[in-house]
């Protein structure tokens, strides 16, 4: 079940893994969520069994697993690093110093499981069952010493970072959630150690090593998966809310310019493209709406309207705002092509004019009905989108 769930936050960083030379960071996340898929999936006892059956050498599953989790860990500790930045020569001097000292566990893993006798295949408590046994004691130890070792310095890391990243929003709630996965991993190691030991002193507490631990680990990789995942998930989230938001803003001006006649005719959107596609889409259709339209806005109208606005208490950028939108509305409204021609003799144009067009947009909604250049002004009734 824990690998499935991993498995989608693999899914999910799938582009970034294949696009990998964009973004060394994120490629590196997948990879570690992919390592950590590995190590729920060759944990189960069915697995273990298989692993077992194919080799033909009782207990191979066991160092296979402990070089997988120590290399979890080892690349958990360097993205941390790579993640924190630093000065270049230190993340590589600390870099080289992890691959060396963890590749050195992993060899020293083999090498006792080699020596050691595990003739009985054990799949759920071969922790403790070979707790007294040598070489495979020792191997027993290696893999949670190493493992204890990297969360103890990971979480000295997270936490010492937590408190520089708070209100950095994203960011923060995935480093949170990391340190408190690295929190829960030290559990995972005590039950492990302390059943150990127990065999030691002839005291039963296998229990915590087959009952206990493993359901910590599965919350300890669902929230270290979740703490890679949630800031660059959340941050995506958050820019296609914003986009979204802004698309539905410009709705009330693309409807005013919608019988326009453009420069080019817009390139179709299709039905399922992406909302930062289709806000692109609408900013180019709605500016080159505008500057189709720009020789028939009456500036000499703009300037009266602001000042009409102005006297009805608005603050002046809220005036200019509606004075545009007052403007844009006349403009646009004017059905024959010879009628715009006849109002371009008229009109005063401005080619310097900067114009907000999702602050346009919004004031379309409040702007009065009747309330057009070169109209009365009838405070009653507004537009609504």
């Amino acid at each position: 079940m824990i690998a499935a769930v991993l498995g989608v936050g693999v899914a999910y960083k799938l582009p970034a893994l294949l696009g990998g030379r964009r973004n060394p960071l994120a490629r590196q996340v997948a990879g570690l969520l992919l390592t950590a898929v590995a190590v729920f999936f060759f944990a189960a006892p069915s697995t273990l069994a298989w692993l077992n059956d194919v080799t033909g050498i009782p207990n191979f599953a066991a160092p296979f697993v402990y070089s997988l989790l120590t290399g979890f860990c080892a690349s958990c500790l360097l993205l941390i690093v790579k993640w924190r930045g630093g000065v270049p020569a230190s993340v590589r001097r600390t870099t080289w110093w992890v691959y060396g000292s963890y590749g050195m566990v992993i060899v020293a893993l083999w090498a006792c499981f080699a020596l050691g006798d595990h003739h009985v295949e054990r799949l759920r408590d071969l922790d403790t069952y070979y707790a007294g046994t040598p070489w495979m004691r020792e191997m027993i130890l290696l893999y949670l010493l190493g493992h204890t070792v990297a969360v103890l310095i990971t979480s000295a890391l997270l936490w010492a970072w937590e408190s520089r990243l708070r209100g950095m929003g994203w960011l923060h709630a995935g480093v949170v959630l990391l340190s408190v996965g690295y929190a829960l991993n030290l559990v995972y190691d005590a039950v492990k150690l302390i059943a150990v030991v127990a065999r030691w002193t002839n005291h039963d507490l296998d229990w915590l090593s087959t009952d206990v631990a493993p359901p910590v680990a599965g919350t300890v990789g669902l929230l270290i998966a979740l703490g890679f995942i949630v800031p660059h998930a959340g941050e995506g989230a958050s820019h296609r809310a914003a986009a979204l938001r802004e698309y539905k803003a410009l709705a009330p001006l693309a409807r005013t310019l919608q019988h326009v006649q453009s420069a080019a005719s817009p390139v179709p959107i299709r039905r399922f493209s992406s909302v930062d596609l289709r806000l692109t889409h609408r900013k180019t259709t709605i500016r080159d709406a505008l500057r189709q339209l720009q020789p028939y806005l009456d500036m000499d109208e703009h300037d009266k309207a602001v000042q009409r606005y102005l006297g009805q208490g608005k603050t002046p950028d809220e005036a200019q705002v509606l004075a545009e939108a007052t403007a844009i509305v006349a403009a646009a409204g004017v059905p024959e092509e010879r009628d715009r021609q006849a109002a371009k003799q008229l009109a005063r144009t401005n080619p310097n004019q900067s114009r907000d067009i999702v602050a346009i947009s919004r004031a379309l909604r409040d702007l009065p009905t009747m309330h057009v250049v070169g109209s009365n002004p009838t405070p009653e009734g507004t537009v609504t989108s």
